[in-house]
């Protein structure tokens, strides 16, 4: 991935509602989801929604296919683990990670 594809990637993430709704289909997987059930998932005005879906298009995160009346978007895994690759392209100067912290709480 280039280093502009990965500014545009997360501009387009750097929006609270863009940010959720690309959260949810990640969620969806492949199935998508319309736009109506994204707009009930996420309590968003329909043409607020149209933009936001509109910039993560354009910025290749998710996939827009027309079935019948409905559109379905996707997201693109694909990318979304080339900007995640390239987020943590040498991590630590290509030794291991941080070890894992704890989960559970010492209260």
């Amino acid at each position: 991935m280039e280093s502009n594809e990965v500014v545009k990637a997360l501009a387009a993430l750097a929006q609270s509602s863009r940010l959720e709704v690309f959260r949810m289909l990640v969620v969806a997987g492949a199935p998508g989801l319309t736009p109506g059930a994204l707009a009930e998932k996420v309590d968003v005005a329909a043409n607020t929604l149209s933009f936001h879906l509109k910039e993560l298009l354009h910025a290749d995160l998710i996939t827009q296919e027309r079935s019948g009346r409905n559109l379905i978007y996707r997201a693109r895994f694909d990318q979304m683990n080339a900007l995640l690759a390239y987020l943590t392209q040498n991590c630590c100067q290509g030794q291991a990670c941080l070890a894992e912290t704890s989960t559970q709480c010492d209260c």
